[in-house]
């Protein structure tokens, strides 16, 4: 702990507030329509805030602390699209359907198949991965001129300008620039905050052959493919050899902890965590796990502090998010781009997941995360059949 504050600098403690803010305000509302579509009370929807924000902040700040790299955890946002689509599964056994997916993560990260698979992966392909997925929030952040122009060219500037001077300080200067000037807009809405704590509320769990079938399983697999997956992606291609079987298997014991709270499922993050990996964070990369153990502790404000939070950081204009977002994450995008393009002799199969990622295509409930890695790696089982068997003998 006292290293940590050693180390710790204003650039990581914002990267650590941005990574918090793009998480939630880019996501929540799809939680909270997972718990609606369950029939959750109010009470157990704040206690699903409660359990997420506690679950995401330690096991953020613990991994950090622990590995002193910036290991970031989130919730399953696809799996909180799937449980949106739910119907005819009651909240106990929803529940119980947590529990099992929980055991299942915590048991592919405990036997190391799951790293096997990853250790399989050539850089190229994560690194395109990684841009992929990222790229899209670059392209946001053009977007956002649309309808806030004034609030997106402001921080466009001010990021431009502060690169050439005081890169250090390039997303602090841009998130206050942007909070500057929605403000004199009236566009931030801190009226809708209530004040309170959050409460647990705890749900009996039950077991079901539907719920294992049509929860368990699938939240399972999305969580896997659509987010761990880029999430070990981000740290190998940030040149981060983090310990993926034992990180992985702590967030499923989280979800097996607070799953009867409403902790659904938890993964490793991948673009939050990008923020925390960057330049942005910290120049020194042996520094920037204080980035995510900052991520960490707003987890934990989140969590506690439930709905005022969350009303907090939803009052942000959406293109402010998503403007502070697509500029924190430039440097990350173009150093994976970069790695992904050095080797020739990948760059078909690079290009491939790159744009397959960026699509963000889905198919049979899985994201496109997924499918760029299977796209790069069918070209590069052709590409080293079609060698191997020109060479000859």
């Amino acid at each position: 702990m006292k290293r940590w504050l050693q180390d710790l600098s204003l650039s990581s403690a914002v990267a650590g507030f941005v990574a918090v803010l793009v998480g939630f305000t880019s996501s929540v509302a799809i939680v909270f329509q997972a718990a609606q579509s369950l029939g959750a009370t109010p009470a157990q929807t704040s206690s699903w805030i409660w359990a997420l924000g506690l679950g995401m902040g330690l096991t953020s700040l613990g991994l950090s602390l622990w590995t002193r790299q910036p290991i970031l955890t989130a919730w399953s946002t696809p799996g909180a699209a799937l449980l949106a689509g739910i119907s005819g599964v009651s909240m106990g056994e929803a529940v119980g359907a947590f529990l099992i997916c929980g055991a299942l993560i915590f048991i592919a990260g405990a036997t190391r198949w799951f790293e096997r698979i990853m250790d399989r992966i050539p850089l190229a392909i994560a690194s395109a991965l990684l841009a992929g997925v990222l790229a899209r929030f670059g392209l946001d952040a053009v977007l956002a001129t649309r309808t806030a122009p004034a609030i997106v060219l402001t921080m466009a500037l001010i990021y431009v300008l502060a690169r050439r001077f005081i890169p250090r300080y390039a997303t602090p200067l841009v998130l206050v620039a942007g909070i500057v000037v929605a403000a004199a807009q009236g566009r931030l809405h801190l009226e809708a905050v209530e004040w309170g704590w959050a409460h647990p509320v705890w749900v009996t769990p039950s077991f079901s052959v539907t719920a294992l079938m049509s929860v368990a399983l699938p939240l399972f697999l999305v969580t896997m493919a659509s987010q761990n997956l880029p999430g070990v992606a981000a740290q190998r291609a940030s040149g981060y050899q983090t310990p993926v079987s034992a990180s992985i298997a702590v967030t499923g014991l989280a979800s097996v902890v607070f799953a009867p709270f409403g902790g659904y499922a938890f993964n490793l993050a991948a673009i939050t965590a990008a923020i925390c990996m960057g330049r942005e964070a910290h120049e020194d990369p042996a520094r920037r796990y204080t980035a995510s153990a900052m991520a960490g502790v707003f987890y934990l404000a989140v969590g506690l502090a439930g709905g005022a939070v969350v009303g907090l950081l939803t009052a942000f204009p959406r293109e402010l998010v998503a403007a502070v977002a697509g500029l924190a994450l430039l440097g990350t995008i173009g150093g994976g781009l970069s790695a992904a393009l050095k080797d020739e002799r990948h760059r078909d199969a690079a290009m491939l997941t790159f744009l397959v990622t960026l699509s963000g295509l889905t198919m049979v409930g899985i994201g496109s995360a997924f499918w760029g890695v299977v796209a790069g790696a069918v070209s590069l089982l052709v590409q080293h059949f079609r060698a191997s068997s020109s060479t000859p003998k």
